[in-house]
């Protein structure tokens, strides 16, 4: 097989993107029969069901498979919870989880980089994943929260398992999810003992690490429990983590496909902000968000029932031509790009700054010490499951130095 035959080789992404171009030609609220439940496709729509947590919840209580290991580490993951308790956590962690935090951490994000990006220094060829889009979000989140960075092997491994996908298919099935909540459930059951005895070991000897300040966090004399920690601290390290690294692995992807815009971007740095918004536009790591309806509601022109999964997809709102622009093409320079990667809403990415922030450092570093990069074999990119993440596990790239 040629070279041109290899790197013409279709993308799992290709034909992903392809059915979010073309979903919403159905109508803006459509049943999927198959999976019995409702999308959402439209950025109006995606917005309002987003922004209405009393019409459209987090909880899926009595709709969906339970474990009792995943109930007990859902305590603190807010993500999952409606006002008031959602509103509780979230403004104890945001009393630890400052703004400043965030902004505190760029020396170390650059340096980080720099270390990793030395690393592969005398290599043509090496794995962008493994090499930076999956070390750095974790040695960060890691100093974060004083977790030792030498057990990053472990939170690999708890990531890969949880997002990898390998236990269910594209189709909503419950008997699926309920085997792969079993199959998922040790895994859950150590990553919470890690993390409580971490916190354990905090409070012993309590620094100016985030766990640390999570557990000074205190709100009208409610304090955060030692199992709501260990709840955020698992979402922030694990879902934390593989976010960037699946927008690390995207923008490569993706500018690998825009050559021009990879050279936009390196005659003009300036502009790497809203390249990056315009990959989260164009290829949402999580490009689904689950609802349940608490009543029946009109959306769409549809009616749909209480107690009824809803699913807004924010692949399909991205694309929407009613708020963007020649939505099926790549814009590097597209602003403003009012995407819905990052949620709306109450619900929205706690940790999109700091994201954006190693997604900008990593990529002008990248771009700043090569002048080409190219990803030389489809066939040799190897992706999770689209269905838990859209992301790739391996990417390997061909480099020429600057």
């Amino acid at each position: 097989m040629t070279s041109n035959e290899l790197k013409d080789a279709p993308l799992v992404f290709d034909d992903l993107v392809g059915r979010w171009n073309t979903l919403s030609e159905a109508g803006s609220v459509r049943h999927d029969e198959e999976q019995n439940l409702w999308q959402v496709l439209d950025h109006a729509g995606v917005a309002a069901v987003l922004a209405d947590p009393a019409t459209y919840s987090s909880d899926f209580s009595g709709l969906t498979p339970t474990q009792p290991d995943f109930e007990t580490f859902l305590q603190g993951n807010f993500v999952g919870m409606d006002p008031p308790e959602h509103r509780k956590l979230r403004t104890l962690v945001s009393q630890a989880f400052t703004p400043r935090t965030v902004a505190g951490l760029e020396p170390r994000i650059h340096a980080i980089t720099a270390e990793l990006l030395d690393a592969v220094a005398d290599r043509d060829r090496f794995d962008v994943v493994d090499a930076l889009a999956y070390p750095l979000p974790i040695l960060v989140i890691a100093e974060l929260l004083g977790v030792p960075a030498g057990d990053r092997g472990l939170f690999q491994d708890w990531a890969g398992t949880l997002f990898g996908g390998d236990e269910i298919g594209e189709a909503l099935d419950m008997s699926e999810v309920e085997r792969a909540l079993d199959s998922l459930a040790p895994t859950v059951r150590e990553m919470n003992g890690y993390f409580l005895d971490h916190i354990r070991h905090c409070r012993k000897h309590p620094g100016e690490d985030l766990t640390s300040r999570l557990l000074r966090a205190e709100v009208d004399g409610v304090r955060l429990t030692e199992q709501e920690i260990t709840g955020f601290v698992a979402l922030l390290l694990v879902a934390g983590h593989i976010t960037t690294t699946a927008l690390l692995g995207n923008a490569v992807l993706t500018f690998d496909q825009h050559p021009d815009a990879a050279a936009l971007l390196r005659a003009e740095p300036g502009r790497l902000p809203d390249a990056i918004e315009e990959v989260l536009r164009w290829l949402p790591p999580f490009p689904e968000l689950g609802r349940r309806t608490t009543r029946e509601v009109e959306l769409g022109g549809r009616t749909l029932p209480a107690d009824t999964i809803l699913m807004a997809h924010l692949g399909a709102a991205n694309r929407d031509p009613a708020r963007f622009a020649d939505p099926g093409t790549f814009h590097v320079t597209r602003h403003p790009n009012p995407h819905l990667t990052f949620g709306h809403g109450i619900h929205f990415c706690f940790g999109a700054p700091l994201a954006r922030m190693e997604a900008r450092i990593a990529l002008r570093q990248l771009l700043d010490r090569f002048s080409w990069i190219t990803v030389p074999s489809h066939r040799a990119v190897e992706f999770q499951n689209p269905a838990a993440i859209v992301s790739a596990r391996r990417l390997p790239v061909e480099v020429r130095r600057t």
